[in-house]
């Protein structure tokens, strides 16, 4: 029989550690068959060969076991798993029992030559301390009132029950971009602006100026010449307006373009409205202005 937990006698030398977390052993020793179901009564498949009945003289070597222990937080997590596994009232903490068991997670995490914290072997201490107190003789309690041993880890555990119940609560909570995510969608305007106040020149030329002064601020410096032509930015007002909609006069203005390119659009859509091509609106005094072209 092999000396370590989870000893083999079990589904394809798998066992089970007191977390019910598997005790796996290496695929040197016996290796379960992935492709065999168990209805055909083999239990696993060694060297090649399907093993139907394990051998009463099996032997698996401690070092082809491999004990996977959930981790623990701290000391006062792995008490409160303790108390929780065993449904122990915390406020009648049986000291002897919890340190025994304690005891034996350590032992095991330091034969399994895991680095143990500081905090481990203090809690440790205090235990055997907590424990050895408690095997003295209790004082008469009529003559002293002598606090509980218990007292100070009991309350201690109580404290990190709460938060570690609050932090599961809120783990649990909705989480953006893990169980929420944005979606972005852009939303037509259903209703046009509507546009009926006429538009005097002074209207024009404070737009164009208050145009020309924002480009000022935006303007970045341009080592390449760019020439603009006034047929040709007409032509692209006229693109922008073909399908009957009002247009805000800003967006014929970029700040890419400069003060030049904001001069020649603002005088293609003079001429425009010269020839009768577009029309010019705002709803009412200094709003936005608006351009749409003149229905045939």
């Amino acid at each position: 029989m092999c000396p370590c937990s989870g000893s083999g006698r079990g589904d394809s030398g798998r066992g089970k550690n007191r977390r019910g977390n598997s005790v796996h052993v290496s695929d040197d020793a016996v290796t379960p068959s992935d492709q065999i179901s168990a209805d055909d009564g083999v239990r696993a498949v060694v060297a090649g060969k399907a093993l139907e009945q394990w051998p009463a003289d099996l032997y698996i070597p401690p070092e082809a076991l491999e004990v996977v222990l959930e981790s623990f937080e701290g000391p006062l997590d792995l008490l409160l798993y303790l108390i929780r596994k065993q449904n122990i009232d915390i406020l009648n903490l049986p000291v002897a029992d919890i340190t025994r068991q304690y005891m034996h997670y350590i032992d095991l995490m330091q034969r399994m030559r895991l680095d143990l914290a500081a905090d481990y072997l203090v809690m440790a201490t205090m235990l055997a301390e907590i424990k050895s107190r408690m095997l003295l003789p209790r004082p008469d309690p009529e003559e002293e009132d002598e606090e509980d041993p218990r007292a100070a880890l009991i309350k201690r555990l109580q404290e990190y029950e709460r938060f570690k119940n609050a932090a599961e609560t809120l783990d649990d909570r909705p989480r953006l971009e893990r169980d929420l995510y944005l979606v972005y969608a852009r939303v037509e305007d259903p209703d046009p602006p509507k546009v009926e106040a006429r538009v005097e020149l002074d209207d024009l030329v404070a737009a164009m100026r208050s145009a020309m002064m924002s480009a000022a601020r935006r303007q970045h410096l341009q080592m390449v010449p760019e020439t603009f032509s006034v047929r040709e930015r007409m032509t692209q007002i006229l693109d922008r307006v073909r399908s009957g909609e009002y247009v805000a006069l800003g967006d014929f203005f970029t700040s890419e373009e400069g003060r030049k390119g904001l001069v020649v659009s603002f005088i293609a859509i003079l001429e425009l409205v010269r020839d009768g091509i577009l029309t010019v609106a705002q709803n009412e005094a200094f709003s936005q202005i608006h351009v749409k072209a003149k229905s045939a």
